[in-house]
């Protein structure tokens, strides 16, 4: 496979001002895998080497399908296999706008490839124990929240932190638990066991 034929076949497919491609009204013929990871930290590596043109990485990212446990690139035409090591996206941002009432307010996320993601629903997001590769001794669950067709993003470290200092904490007997509302729902960020 040849990363340069694909992006051809991808091109005006995708853009800012037009909406994502219909990848899952695609169903090509699966041609194989291919040497493009995406690793822990977010960044994409074709054959080991950083892929460093963001332009790229997005238009990769727009034509991004999961299924079941494993990931594609897919175009009309041809669909190709790749690795992901935890989740395609991590989310870099986050704001807060605020509405009328705290209630109102919506939380706002942005990932690595620029994908903006609205906290409107309590399926976005999840908390889970992140991977073997990142996860300490006492490693608890972390959030991780749905960008788009069942398509992930883990909050990066930073932003994972300046978002538990906005959070509401809630202490019982077991410990503390921190969450956030946004759009009128609450969602869980995480425990701290007493």
């Amino acid at each position: 496979m040849d990363l340069t034929r694909f992006q051809q076949q991808l091109k005006g497919t995708s853009s800012k001002a037009r909406p994502l491609p219909p990848v899952e009204q695609w169903n090509p013929d699966f041609c194989g895998d291919i040497n493009l990871t995406i690793a822990l930290d977010g960044r994409w590596f074709y054959e080991g080497s950083p892929i460093g043109r963001a332009s790229l990485v997005q238009l990769f990212a727009s034509v991004l399908k999961r299924e079941g446990e494993k990931y594609f690139l897919v175009t009309p035409v041809e669909k190709v296999g790749i690795t992901v090591e935890d989740t395609p996206f991590l989310v870099t941002q986050w704001h807060r706008e605020q509405g009328e009432s705290a209630s109102d307010s919506t939380y706002v996320f942005t990932t690595q490839t620029g994908d903006i993601v609205r906290l409107e629903r309590a399926d976005q997001l999840e908390l889970r124990v992140p991977p073997k590769a990142i996860q300490d001794p006492e490693a608890t669950p972390i959030p991780y929240l749905c960008v788009r067709r069942n398509l992930w993003a883990r909050l990066h470290q930073n932003a994972y932190y300046q978002l538990l200092e906005q959070a509401d904490e809630k202490p019982d007997e077991a410990g503390t638990q921190f969450s956030i509302q946004s759009n009128g729902i609450i969602f869980i960020l995480g425990e701290v066991s007493n």
